[in-house]
């Protein structure tokens, strides 16, 4: 497989952040706007499986209904949280990313450099002012 796949919110600026990074890279991938696509019960399943996260860590809590269906209620199985996800999908926590490399929450954006199949060409910086890629196309690692 050589596609990368994003589920992607155009509103949501790690979202695009992650987007543009992958862009960055010289890769345009297959953008699945989740919110009017959804997964299926199967491909969320599997997408959570491979990311190697559990139901209850890609549920996404501001801005959704996450509160008024007391998802935080530990007694909840994850058939129970993926039936909420169902429903509501804004309760995906975003964006997934999909590679021959593997598949990650790219929760902050520059995680999705861990699977990208390609370098990035050129310096990047995210929409709140953040450098991510230098000059040289190198990674500037926060905190360093």
């Amino acid at each position: 497989m050589n596609e990368v796949i994003i589920y992607h919110n155009p509103d949501c600026g790690t979202s695009r952040n992650t987007l543009a990074m992958i862009r960055n890279a010289g890769i345009e991938p297959v953008v699945v706007e989740y919110l009017k696509h959804p997964p299926s019960r199967e491909e969320l399943v599997e997408l959570i499986a491979q990311s190697g996260l559990g139901v209850r860590e890609v549920l996404r809590q501001k801005g959704t209904p996450y509160a008024e269906l007391r998802l935080d209620n530990p007694a909840l199985t994850d058939d129970q949280l993926l039936d909420a996800m169902m429903a509501y999908p804004i309760l995906i926590n975003r964006p997934f990313v999909v590679t021959s490399i593997g598949v990650r929450l790219c929760r902050p954006s520059e995680v999705v450099l861990d699977i990208l199949p390609e370098a990035q060409r050129s310096a990047f910086t995210k929409e709140d002012g953040e450098v991510v890629i230098d000059a040289e196309g190198k990674r500037v690692r926060s905190g360093n």
